[in-house]
């Protein structure tokens, strides 16, 4: 075995472990490959509307499926049970996007020739690809890779969170008993060796991975020297500008409840809310407010005004040492901040202010419950601000005038904009950042467009 993993859940509300797996032997990935070219070629054979046909029963599985789906998040990686249940419904709307829109998306598209003939470009797969996924959203983050290009007939490997491998497991049932031939969707609990080797596998055409830099890096790496196409979906600083407000409470309110869903773990959460100097203290009071009034609960309880653990005690414990490096150098803690004794997860809201730029806690990504408000003088000043990152996820700005709002979303340097909205996340909308934050598209329309052979087909003579 090249130097396994350990895929074990462990859940971060008690710190007890719940179940072990072990990993994948060499041999064992070796059958995985010979599975899945063998499912290539009968799944690039199957007529496209046979797989929109699987691809909806996928997404009525999410849905039937989606309290067992959601007890199993909320057990492996602490979400709110509330918020594991609607991932799980929000995956059936994604599948079932695919399997209506992908015979359209991926119709062959024809194009004008100064030459006599037919030409058209076709869309067409590529064969198999390997996912990498976070345990964040450990349904959802796989919804988004997969469902595009099972339409597409690519087949697909999916290596998930260490932390996560029930919700590995269940997908795989879940992808089973909806009608995929055997090799077109397979779980594998591989080692970080077992992950080089397959990417460099001649069989393999294309990586996917969410997750951090340093994960983007080594794979965009291992990818690039294999001449194999990679997307990437990586780190995030979201800034949310709120330039006015006919209604604070409301507005704060927004800016509270997206950055506290899923307990603060999301790539684009708004981990910067940036506000006018005219607003300023009233904001950051009720900020205050708001967070004052969460009490640790077991996520599973669905207790209103509560918050749960974060994803394991490692994570909390490096958002406490980020929090305590913000005090040290000079922000402001107004409430929270405090790590739980252990060994469950729990680190209960904070908010900071005065975070000043040139500090770690202005140029990291604080990937946990910490509300970070900064003021600025100016429209201009926040349009700076907002783009003094290294990132580039998504970002919004809020204001009683749509257009002055709109004039800083077109200058934000992200790969998803929006006005008077935290963010536009449906089935149909392309997500994806662009500088430290990754590139590529999933979702939408551009979901098909990455993993595919854009093929020419040119038909010479006139046509009938």
């Amino acid at each position: 075995m090249s130097n396994a993993l350990h895929y074990k859940t462990v859940n971060p509300a008690t710190g007890q472990t719940v179940a072990e797996y072990d990993g994948l032997t060499d041999d064992q990935i070796e059958d995985v490959l010979v599975r899945a070219e063998a499912g290539y070629a009968e799944w690039r054979a199957t007529p496209i509307e046979e797989r929109a046909r699987i691809v909806t029963n996928i997404a009525e599985l999410f849905k039937n499926r989606a309290d067992d789906l959601a007890a199993i998040a909320t057990q492996e990686m602490g979400k709110p049970l509330g918020e594991s249940r609607g991932e799980a419904e929000f995956c059936a709307d994604i599948f079932d996007y695919y399997a209506k829109q992908g015979p359209t998306l991926a119709a062959d598209q024809p194009i004008k020739s100064t030459v006599e003939g037919k030409a058209v470009i076709q869309s067409l797969p590529i064969g198999v690809l390997l996912g990498i996924m976070p345990w964040n959203y450990p349904f959802y983050q796989v919804a988004r890779f997969a469902a595009p290009n099972l339409m597409l007939g690519n087949v697909l490997l999916l290596k998930h969170a260490e932390s996560c491998p029930q919700a590995a497991l269940a997908i795989q049932e879940l992808m089973r008993d909806a009608g995929l031939p055997e090799g077109v969707y397979q779980n594998i609990f591989a080692s970080h060796d077992q992950i080089e080797q397959i990417i460099g596998d001649p069989r393999v055409q294309g990586v996917s991975l969410t997750g951090s830099e340093r994960a983007g890096a080594k794979v965009a790496a291992i990818a690039g020297s294999n001449l194999k196409k990679a997307v990437l979906e990586l780190g995030g600083s979201d800034p949310f500008i709120v330039l006015d407000t006919k209604d604070l409470a409301e507005t704060a309110k927004l800016a509270f409840e997206t950055r506290i869903e899923n307990t603060g773990q999301a790539c684009n959460s708004n981990k910067r809310i940036i506000v006018s100097s005219e607003i300023y203290d009233d904001f950051v009071a009720e900020m205050v407010r708001l967070t004052k009034q969460l009490e640790p609960a077991d996520p599973a309880s669905e207790k209103p005004n509560t918050y749960g653990p974060m994803s394991s005690r490692a994570a909390a414990e490096t958002l406490d040492e980020q929090v305590k490096k913000a005090v040290e150098e000079g922000a402001t803690l107004h409430v929270g901040g405090e790590l739980s004794e252990g060994p469950e997860a729990y680190f209960s809201p904070a908010v900071l202010t005065d975070v000043k730029p040139g500090t770690e806690a202005y140029k990291e990504e604080l990937f946990g419950p910490v509300i970070v408000v900064y003021k600025v003088e100016s429209d201009q000043e926040a349009l700076a601000l907002a783009n003094d990152t290294a990132f580039g996820l998504g970002g919004s700005v809020h204001s009683t005038d749509p257009k002055r709002a709109e004039a800083i979303a077109q200058l934000l340097d992200v790969g998803m904009s929006a006005v008077n909205a935290a963010s536009a996340e449906t089935a149909e909308m392309p997500f994806g950042g662009v500088k430290r934050s990754g590139y590529g598209r999933e979702l939408g329309p551009l979901g098909m467009n990455e993993f595919v052979n854009k093929r020419l087909l040119f038909i010479a003579g006139p046509e009938d």
